[in-house]
């Protein structure tokens, strides 16, 4: 299962009103691991950034003048995105940006080149309702550091919300590379093969059980409705 996070930073908000993408952030997951195959790349916009979006990236119109244009990476980007299923935080934001630079270089829509598109935003919302879902929020809520984060970036935004999407369906804790390296200790020597032991199985006890349907029962409570364990376990 291939799936890309992905995260842009932007001169303003409206794309219908000329403001352009000026960096894109992705990281790649294979069956909810990274890889360390990340695309990333500073965009010269052809304009200035609006104030308010200078104080949120710091990515000044010096600072991009020299970067590639967005048709000069576009077709490595769409290599990368290719048929696979995208994470975004808030995605109507991002897509109707990228879709606005595909146009310019009469490219088919991002919806037209991947898989499913996962809204991050969406999902917080239906497990946390009435509290805040922002990527910061959700950090928070996860025990997820991002004390690194002065101001916002494409690449680092995206790999956050990559922990933050494993965190909330409940996947691994940690994003540690698995690249099929021999695994070291921390002072580099090379640890010994171990073979896996037998997994046993146990069954839950009808105390248990009990005791699980009353915790799902609580949040049916919490979400007004069926949590999405109870409709995963059905389904």
């Amino acid at each position: 299962m291939r799936q890309i996070v992905l995260d842009t930073e932007t001169t303003g908000l409206n794309p219908r009103s000329g403001d352009r993408i000026i960096e894109i952030g992705c990281v790649e997951l294979i069956d909810r691991r990274l890889t360390g195959n990340n695309f990333h790349h500073y965009i010269n916009p052809e304009r200035d950034s609006e104030e308010g979006a200078l104080a949120v990236h710091g990515l000044t119109t010096e600072f991009l003048s020299d970067k590639p244009k967005f048709a000069d990476i576009v077709n490595e980007f769409r290599d990368y995105i290719s048929g696979a299923d995208v994470i975004i935080h808030n995605a109507p934001f991002d897509v109707g940006f990228l879709d606005a630079e595909l146009k310019r270089v009469d490219t088919p829509s991002f919806r037209e080149q991947v898989g499913d598109i996962i809204d991050t935003l969406v999902q917080a919302k239906e497990m946390h309702p009435g509290k805040r879902n922002s990527l910061d929020a959700l950090c928070d809520r996860y025990g997820i550091s991002n004390a690194h984060r002065a101001l916002h970036g494409a690449l680092l935004d995206a790999e956050l919300l990559a922990e933050v999407y494993l965190a909330m369906t409940r996947g691994q804790n940690s994003l540690s590379m698995d690249l099929g390296g021999q695994e070291v200790d921390s002072d580099g020597v090379m640890l010994e093969a171990v073979a896996i032991a037998d997994v046993l199985l146990q069954q839950a006890t009808a105390d248990e059980l009990a005791e699980h349907e009353l915790v799902m029962k609580s949040l049916d409570k919490e979400v007004r409705g069926q949590c999405l364990w109870r409709a995963a376990s059905e389904n």
